[in-house]
């Protein structure tokens, strides 16, 4: 997980689209809403009591069944993805999209629409920085029934292939390549849904598709059309006279290029795996995707960026000379031995700190604690976080020698790893909120042997000594 150099962004603006949804039939409104750094992607379901808001998270899929569907506490968002993909393909971080019923229009059966609403209201650039994943390693999903998989490999930018193969003669197998998000909107987000004819009778049968017609779904002609299952799809799609084209398709569609069912699959896979829930730096290559494997790789990849985000350690160069070493350390904390538990600090700023101390079987405490097995005490990491927390404060007053770090509340401590003798213990703390009447409001987390061992949440207040 990384801080990349360009930072996050929003719509400047509302923007609003009407339509229906393509499997209820509702008529529904859709609506754009800027939202603030590190919020991500959420639906809002205006139309409920409460106006209850669905993260656009892998977790929340409950069926994949013709679209990506979420639930959360019993409210649902179906077709999530072709939205998701206009957003990611526009390279938008955060949105609010709220609905007044449970699926979003239809529109032509692409992401098309969502993009040009996106790009009228205006897209403006945030202050935080954008955080990616970075793929350093490949991680794959296979569904064994289906023989659908799904790949990422390391690669410098966000690169999707798709491979399908869908073993009927009137569409056989096709690829599809996006090799920079830039090109979405030119070469990926016209590419409409589409449903194979033998689908499409069981999902007419079974009351499904109430907003179909053929303007938002390429229907293709997999077998032979009796009278009356003619006379069906005309009935079902307000049509006085259907025929079937030579390239196998129902008529009144032509297609925008020869494989845009692997590019409407792409687009899936784009929308699908933003339920991940962060930017993704690698090469997506998808085989016989769909939404039942996407949103499992999405599942898959966000339990290891969760993971990454809580175990990431920064890389320090400890054989660098130190901002300050134990002397100009002492100078500034009232702390003596055995009780000045930093020995070096490596990095200052306004916001940031970062310290050091190399754990040894000489310390006094391990005299006392399990001295058969030696463990460091867990409340003196926390001390040790809080003397190099200190450290923060005190550079914010010219004399900090005639002060005293005095601890206010400490919360949402966890210890997740043993320190023991011989490890070096890296102290990272950041301020929370900003510094105000000398109370220092900060998180800090500790590191050794290339996991996070320690994290809390902590308040101090520099005080004058008497």
């Amino acid at each position: 997980m990384i801080k990349t150099a360009t930072k996050q962004r929003t719509i400047a603006k509302e923007v609003t689209l009407t339509g229906v949804g393509l499997h209820t039939g509702e008529n529904v409104t859709l609506k754009f809403v800027p939202a603030p750094e590190n919020f991500g992607y959420a639906f809002k379901r205006v139309d409920l009591e409460g106006e209850p808001v669905i993260e656009a998270d892998a977790n929340y899929v409950v069926n994949t069944q013709r679209g990506t569907n979420l639930e959360k506490r019993g409210v649902k968002i179906q077709t999530s993805e072709h939205v998701l993909a206009a957003l990611v393909g526009l390279e938008i971080d955060n949105a609010l999209i709220e609905l007044d019923a449970p699926e979003p229009p239809i529109m032509d059966g692409s992401s098309k629409f969502f993009v040009e609403a996106l790009e009228k209201a205006g897209i403006v650039e945030q202050e935080a920085p954008r955080e990616e994943f970075v793929v350093k390693d490949v991680i794959s999903y296979k569904d064994e029934e289906t023989g659908s998989e799904i790949t990422i490999i390391p690669a410098d930018t966000y690169q999707v292939t798709t491979m399908v193969d869908f073993g009927t003669k009137v569409l056989g197998t096709q690829n599809a390549n996006l090799e920079n998000l830039s090109d979405f909107k030119t070469e990926i987000a016209d590419a409409r849904t589409f449903s194979f004819l033998h689908e499409l009778e069981m999902l007419l049968e079974n009351g499904l598709i109430k907003g179909g017609d053929l303007n938002n779904a390429i229907v293709y002609v997999d077998k032979e059309i009796s009278d009356s299952t003619m006379k069906k799809l005309e009935k079902a799609f307000n049509k006085k006279k259907l025929s079937v084209k030579p390239n196998g398709i129902l008529d009144n569609l032509s297609l925008h290029q020869p494989n845009e069912a692997a590019r409407h699959k792409l687009l899936d896979v784009i929308g699908d795996l933003a339920l991940a829930g962060t930017r993704i730096r690698g090469k997506v290559i998808a085989n016989k995707p769909g939404h039942f494997v996407n949103t499992q790789f999405a599942k898959k990849l966000s339990k290891i960026i969760k993971m990454e985000k809580r175990n990431h350690v920064p890389q320090y160069d400890l054989n660098k000379p130190p901002l300050m070493d134990i002397h100009q350390i002492m100078d500034m904390l009232p702390h003596r031995p055995p009780f000045l538990l930093i020995d070096r600090i490596l990095e200052l700023s306004d916001e940031h700190v970062v310290g050091m101390k190399n754990v040894t079987m000489n310390e006094p405490f391990f005299v006392g604690h399990f001295p058969g097995a030696p463990v460091m005490p867990g409340v003196l990491q926390v001390e040790a976080m809080a003397q190099t927390g200190g450290i923060l404060v005190l550079s914010t007053v010219p004399d900090p020698e005639n002060y005293l770090t005095l601890f206010m509340k400490i919360d949402n401590v966890k210890f997740k790893q043993k320190v023991l003798p011989g490890d070096t213990l890296i102290f990272h703390c950041s301020l929370i909120t900003p510094i105000r009447r000398g109370i220092c409001h900060m998180q800090a987390y500790a590191y050794a042997n290339g996991k996070l061992v320690c994290e809390a949440e902590m308040m101090a207040q520099i005080v004058k000594k008497k």
